[in-house]
């Protein structure tokens, strides 16, 4: 399963990097100035995610730890940044009330792992 967390995180920092190419080339010219900068709030935090997911999957390969951080941070991150971009991309006004608890739960996920970490470091 670690190996999976690892290939998981590496796909979500290219899906990342091509979504924020999306954002620089093809919505600069068709979505508002702030909108633009939630996309890249949203490519962020996917980034920031992704690059999680990889320490995550080394982690565990390295602890043989197990426990929800992954999971967590990957839920969060499709709550968070996926809910910013599809409100730019103009979905229902309805989703922007996803935002903050994907927010929540990607905090909820960095807390996992740093409970795992500091679980293994006791062992």
């Amino acid at each position: 399963m670690n190996s999976k967390w690892i290939a998981l995180g590496a796909f979500w920092a290219a899906l990342a990097v091509g979504l924020g190419a999306f954002g620089a080339h093809g919505l600069k010219s068709i979505v508002a100035p702030e909108q633009l900068e939630t996309w890249h709030t949203a490519v962020l935090y996917h980034v920031f995610t992704a690059l999680g997911l990889v320490l995550y999957g080394l982690f565990r390969a390295l602890r043989a730890s197990r426990g929800l951080g992954g999971a967590l941070l990957l839920a969060g991150s499709v709550g968070f940044s996926g809910s910013l971009y599809a409100w730019v991309l103009g979905g229902p006004h309805w989703v922007v009330f996803v935002t903050p608890v994907g927010g929540a739960v990607l905090i909820a996920g960095w807390l996992a792992f740093a409970w795992e970490a500091w679980r293994a470091r006791a062992a």
